[in-house]
């Protein structure tokens, strides 16, 4: 065959894409385990992190102090075809909240019981995301963590940075006027207020939607946490010293 054909050009041409293609094939199918392991063992750090625990090997960090996983939906724990930790929270959110079936991480650290909620969101460009973990109460926030895919460095992208992710803890997720954490701009005062990102408005406002909106299937198991805790957190959910009360608002 003339190699100055147009006829070996087309062919040349042909061959070559097959080939590659193939190879990208092969290389996309034999990586893909290893890409599942790293985004199994990022998930994983990002919900210790959120109960302060980090460390090198995840897999046993991780069985060691999340002693449950259940699934919830409407404030209940169900059994569910998938596993919590294979739950995909990106089509989770979008159904109407009393029909998600979401994870709830239960964690025992130094003997103390915590919960950690999955949340998943929009920012400006693209999803965030993120682990709130409460303390036993159900209702005070013991660390949370956020991630983001195409947020602007500098700007909404410092959701995922400690100057931003440090003013959760202490603060509560339920009061009588309130759920969830509102994400002001200008300085916050209050137990469910934190300081938005100076330029990055309406990521801000997205981890505040976020939150509140992934806190919905979750609301009555939480109050039922704080109504039979040993923990006092009634009056500071402005509900009532009497937990009788609480059990009624489920």
């Amino acid at each position: 065959m003339d190699i100055n054909s147009n006829k070996y050009t087309y062919i040349f041409a042909v061959v070559m894409v097959v080939l590659v293609a193939a190879l990208l094939s092969i290389a996309a199918t034999s990586l893909k385990p290893f890409q599942d392991k790293n985004v199994e063992l990022e998930k994983k750090s990002d919900i210790l992190r959120s109960i302060g625990v980090e460390g090198a090997n995840l897999d046993s960090l991780f069985a060691q102090y999340i002693t449950e996983q259940l699934v919830i939906q409407n404030g209940m724990s169900v059994e569910s075809e998938v596993s919590a930790f294979d739950i995909d929270m990106a089509s989770a959110v979008s159904v109407a909240a009393e029909e998600r079936q979401v994870p709830l991480y239960k964690a025992v650290v130094e003997e103390n019981t915590y919960y950690v909620l999955p949340l998943r969101g929009k920012g400006l460009w693209g999803p965030i995301w993120g682990y709130v973990a409460l303390e036993g109460d159900g209702n005070t926030i013991l660390g949370a963590t956020f991630g983001h895919k195409t947020e602007t460095p500098g700007l909404g992208a410092e959701i995922a940075t400690p100057i931003f992710q440090d003013q959760f803890p202490g603060k509560k997720l339920f009061s009588s006027a309130y759920e969830g954490i509102k994400v002001l701009k200008g300085e916050a005062s209050g137990d469910q207020e934190v300081d938005g990102i100076s330029g990055g408005t309406i990521t801000s406002v997205g981890v505040q939607d976020m939150i509140s909106d992934c806190l919905k299937p979750y609301k009555a198991y939480l109050l039922n946490i704080a109504a039979n805790s040993a923990v006092p957190t009634v009056d500071t959910m402005g509900l009532s010293a009497d937990t009788t009360l609480i059990t009624a608002a489920l």
